[in-house]
């Protein structure tokens, strides 16, 4: 069943773009390293293993890297309220709903469908967020799942964790018990190298979908809600109460940056740093969109239903 969120052509097809770049790419890197390792079944063992596990346990590996948990009705009435209602309003499945225990005030979606889905918040964003600011939010994440782009992040973000998962096994398998001479450094250093070429071209393509991500992600939460400006309101309080985060609380974050509504990296937003590199827009960006969405709405929009 389509859900009522609005569609996103263009993101549709960036993420086939995406998807067909990065799967041209994992072909080419596996035939490097079976020609590099001269084992055809240690590569197809490694990358058919990560792959399995990225798309099966990514929510879980994410939420317990989050300490985040599933939480019932019952435990977050209010939080499940608002989930009920956006559901019913976009018909499409309910997800799982979790809560973090980090006082990092952010939300992220992950999950391999529609069906097999978590929306997580952390305590940090409930207790900050008024109740129209969270129901943008989460309106926003649960487009993630709609448009099945939480699905294809995962899916892309796999061919960087098998370069590095390329790197150890090159150090330490049996490929290279005994062989101390000068080829296989060589051999080694080969699979160092192209690991990294492949690790560099996959960061800037899943980055580059990550941001118009979140745009069509802002588009569709403020068209839904009708509520353009709360999710502006929501937008400005996270950024701001993010840079004051300690330290030691972002560096747990920043691994999954590219999934969260806000960029869990202090400053990544600053134009002095490269946007290449970003996984979100800028925030003037965003913003602007929600302005020019809530002047397409008209004088009703921010008005309740």
């Amino acid at each position: 069943m389509r859900s009522r969120f609005e569609p996103d052509r263009r993101l549709t097809a960036r993420m086939a773009l995406t998807m067909f770049l990065l799967g041209l790419l994992y072909v080419v890197f596996v035939g490097v390293l079976i020609v590099l390792l001269k084992s055809w079944v240690l590569v197809v063992v490694i990358a058919a293993g990560a792959l399995w596990a990225q798309y099966w346990f990514s929510d879980r590996i994410a939420l317990y890297a989050m300490r985040g948990r599933i939480v019932t009705a019952e435990e977050e009435p209010r939080l499940h309220g608002v989930v009920d209602r956006l559901c019913a309003t976009a018909d499409m499945p309910k997800p799982e709903v979790a809560v973090s225990a980090l006082d990092l005030p952010n939300a992220f979606a992950t999950g391999r469908n529609a069906d097999h889905a978590v929306v997580c918040v952390t305590q940090g964003l409930m207790r900050r967020l008024e109740p129209d600011e969270l129901e943008g939010v989460l309106a926003h994440e649960l487009s993630h799942v709609a448009h099945r782009d939480v699905a294809v992040i995962t899916v892309a973000s796999f061919l960087g964790v098998l370069a590095g998962l390329a790197v150890r096994f090159a150090f330490y398998s049996g490929a290279f018990g005994g062989r101390r001479d000068q080829n296989a450094f060589v051999v080694l250093m080969s699979v160092v190298a192209v690991s990294a070429a492949v690790y560099a071209i996959s960061f800037v393509l899943i980055r580059a979908l990550s941001r118009y991500r979140e745009l069509a992600a802002d588009r569709a939460a403020a068209l839904l809600t009708g509520r353009p400006s709360a999710l502006a309101s929501a937008l400005t309080k996270l950024t701001g109460d993010i840079a004051r985060i300690p330290t030691s609380d972002l560096r747990t974050a920043q691994a999954f940056s590219a999934f969260y509504f806000a960029p869990a990296i202090s400053g990544e937003t600053n134009r002095s740093l490269s946007r290449l590199l970003s996984t979100h827009p800028p925030l003037e960006k965003r913003l602007e969109q929600l302005a020019a969405i809530s002047a397409q709405l008209g004088p009703t929009a921010g008005q309740r239903g």
